[in-house]
């Protein structure tokens, strides 16, 4: 019986001992010789050959990096197919609403190189990127409009001559009444001074000082070169009889939100040539900054973290006091006494402010969340204290190891790479085959809406009669072949490429990175030990040994990635559905795959740094990986939540204190240098660039930061299972470590 309870004591003991419960410290030998079995794997075992890294290792998961090299292979060739069968005149030039080309020699539109919207407001639709057309007739014209004229000007006057080019070939006078022209968009109900841009005419309209302008002229010529203002040509429209008064209502409002529109962004663009270098001065302080904050959290972070702590029970506890104060104060008023359900549920909520019984509940809850802060706080103290340690001995590591905050600009590059590739083999895929016409109506109610047609038959159909003013017009292209009909899947299959390269591009980024840290990590005399080049060392084992088990990882998570982007796309669909059910189970699997998505990317982020350090496949340092994060559940919920928090904190420190800055510059806040700074119509506009700029930054910076300390935190916890401070087997953490945790190396010949 007392052996039992003896093995029962132990077993409690280790167990404590294994989740870190409290400040004792069971020598790691009693630990090991109880022999107890965990659910999460045996504590890593000592291996006299481990001296950081390993650098003699083998090819890892090469069945998958040969199927990786096999899938880029096949996208290039992939590519190459969209290349050939994809027309780069589609890219290059303008497409009319009957699919010919604008510019292209050898066709009726050889001199005609520019386009011309006939209401360029409805390309502003959001169902334009769902359609990827623009709802309105798209003509090829020799050049744009250069005076403001309205289709009853052309008509009641003999300007039809120049008005004819801007409409549809063969339109005659008099075949239809002026309402059916614009309904049918026969012609233009208005044009105006324009000018080519991308080989495509936008107004050319500028406001100053309140006063629109066109190429800096104020006064226009109209139809019959008689000289007219805007506030002529609303009247002129305004005094049409022909056409309905709500038509010419939205035709005015509608170019007086582009007017707007045309005019904000003008003034954005002038902004932004006026002080584009003050906003590089201003990321190149962000970045000095960032970087010196990684540095100084050495000193800082237990400084701030438990400035953070104190503020937080500060708060509580004054919210604990104003609802006492508030609950006395109303206790002896009439009325204040009634209960919450006496009075019902009300809109105004600044009612229930008047009873005490509100006040009462708020400090009952206050007085509950301060007494779990408290309690949190004295159980996990020591988990507080680690996570300090090494988040001050991560902005230790990269002292040393400068080139690692750079490395990022690498991962970056690639990923352009990735970008630009996927986005031109989608063009070019999405440009081959014949043109593809669809029904494009006035009224998005029309049954025929979206639906294929064919132009030439178009008017034959009782689509017209159903829905007038419904035009049969240029959509994208395609076709009915074997290769056309498979585009669909050469799109999916583009898509699910990108994904695996980009993930892959960040998994040896980290991979890299968590090399480079375990070399710091594992050196028993820092900075001595550190081993030269150790980021290009690291770079280098990853390609070379790694690729298979980094694209598993990557392969892994892309399959989830692919599903997510398959389920928006039917979330998507079935918008408008009745069915209920259907988009319920769909909003269950949503959230499940984002759940599954976030829960792989923190798995791989471990399972790289152990690939990393211990030059294992795939799978095995997942479960390594895993175990020992498990074993060790309470620090890692610890650590990661106060890095998280630290490093939230240090971003949104940085870019505001930029933007403060920037804010005091730009706004002529600051005496001394006013005369430096830019004429600006917008200071918003460079301001808010800085302050993106600035987060994004940080948020490189800072990433890099994470990778630090999540690879510490991992050889810190192998260090703490395999090691036990004898001369044999020493403790590799510093010394701060070891004195939280109670242990010390075995004093050698050298000192320590």
């Amino acid at each position: 019986m007392a052996i039992k309870q003896l093995r029962f004591t132990s077993t409690l003991i280790c167990g404590l001992q294994n989740q870190g419960v409290g400040a004792f410290v069971l020598p790691s030998a009693m630990a090991r010789k109880t022999d107890i079995p965990s659910y999460y794997g045996e504590p890593r075992k000592f291996d006299p050959n481990f001296r950081g890294p390993v650098h003699k290792r083998s090819c890892t998961d090469v069945v998958c990096c040969v199927i990786f090299i096999i899938v880029i292979l096949g996208y290039i060739a992939l590519g190459t197919v969209a290349w050939i069968h994809g027309d780069p005149r589609k890219v290059v030039y303008p497409t009319d609403s009957h699919g010919q080309f604008c510019g292209q020699q050898n066709t009726p539109n050889a001199n005609k190189a520019i386009l011309f919207y006939f209401n360029m407001l409805k390309c502003a639709n959001p169902t334009v990127l769902i359609n990827l057309q623009c709802p309105t007739t798209q003509l090829c014209v020799s050049k744009c409009p250069d005076r403001f004229a309205t289709l009853l000007d052309a008509l009641d006057t003999n300007n039809w001559e120049y008005y004819k080019q801007f409409c549809k070939p063969g339109f005659e006078i008099g075949s239809k009444s002026v309402a059916e022209v614009i309904r049918d968009e026969d012609c233009p109900s208005m044009i105006v001074p324009s000018r080519p841009f991308l080989q495509r005419c936008f107004p050319d309209f500028i406001t100053r000082n309140g006063i629109l302008t066109v190429a800096n002229e104020t006064i226009f010529k109209d139809g019959d070169n008689n000289k007219r203002s805007v506030s002529d040509l609303k009247d002129a429209a305004k005094a049409a009889s022909l056409v309905p008064r709500e038509l010419w209502t939205d035709i005015m409002g509608g170019i007086a939100n582009l007017l707007n529109a045309k005019e904000v962004g003008m003034k954005i663009f002038e902004d932004y040539a006026n002080s584009w270098d003050w906003i590089l001065i201003g990321l190149v302080i962000t970045m000095v900054v960032s970087l010196l904050f990684i540095l100084l959290l050495r000193y800082t972070a237990g400084v701030l973290l438990w400035l953070i702590i104190i503020g937080v029970i500060s708060v509580v506890g004054y919210g604990i006091f104003h609802c006492y104060w508030e609950y006395s104060s109303l206790s002896g008023k009439p009325g204040a006494n009634a209960t919450i359900s006496n009075i019902g549920f009300h809109t105004d909520f600044s009612i229930y402010l008047e009873l005490s019984q509100t006040w009462l509940i708020f400090m009952i809850s206050l007085s509950v969340i301060e007494a779990i802060i408290v309690i949190i706080l004295i159980f996990l103290r020591m988990r507080l204290r680690i996570a300090v340690a090494l988040l001050k001995e991560g902005s230790k590591a990269i002292s040393y190891i400068m080139s690692t905050l750079f490395f990022p600009i690498i991962t970056f590059f690639l990923l352009a790479i990735c970008l630009a590739y996927w986005a031109v083999t989608a063009v070019f895929l999405a440009s081959s085959g014949n043109a593809v016409y669809k029904v494009t109506p006035t009224d998005d109610k029309c049954m025929y809406a979206n639906l294929t047609c064919n132009p030439q038959t178009f008017h034959q159909t009782n689509i017209t009669t159903v829905c007038p003013g419904s035009q049969c017009l240029f959509a994208f292209y395609g076709g009915e072949s074997a290769y056309h009909r498979y585009i669909l899947v050469l799109h999916l299959c583009n898509v699910f490429v990108f994904l695996w390269l980009v993930n892959f591009t960040v998994a040896l980024g980290q991979c890299t990175l968590a090399g480079a840290f375990a070399s710091y990590y594992w050196a028993l005399k820092k900075p001595n030990d550190i081993p030269v080049c150790p980021l290009y060392s690291s770079f280098s084992r990853a390609i070379r040994y790694h690729t298979g088990s980094l694209a598993f990882g990557s392969l892994i998570l892309a399959v989830v990635q692919m599903v997510r982007i398959v389920l928006e796309y039917l979330h998507h669909k079935l918008k408008g559905s009745q069915n209920v059910c259907a988009r319920f189970l769909l909003c269950c699997l949503k959230c499940c795959f984002w759940c599954l998505e976030h829960f792989i990317k923190f798995i791989n982020r471990n399972a790289y740094i152990m690939i990393a350090i211990y030059g294992k496949n795939f799978c095995t340092s997942s479960k390594d990986a895993f175990f020992l994060l498990m074993r060790n559940v309470l620090r890692v919920a610890v650590l990661d939540k106060v890095t998280d928090f630290l490093l939230f904190l240090g971003k949104l420190l940085i870019s505001g204190s930029v933007g403060v800055l920037a804010f005091f510059f730009f706004a002529r806040k600051i005496p001394a240098i006013q005369a430096e700074v830019p004429s600006l119509n917008y200071y918003w506009v460079p301001l808010l660039t800085v302050v993106l700029g600035s987060y994004m930054i940080a948020h490189g910076f800072f990433n890099v930061y994470a990778v630090c300390v999540d690879t510490l935190f991992l050889c810190f916890l192998w260090d703490l299972e395999a090691n036990d401070g004898s001369p044999g087997r020493p403790f590799y953490m510093n010394r701060t470590l070891r004195k939280i945790l109670n242990k010390k190396n075995v004093k050698t010949a050298d000192g320590e």
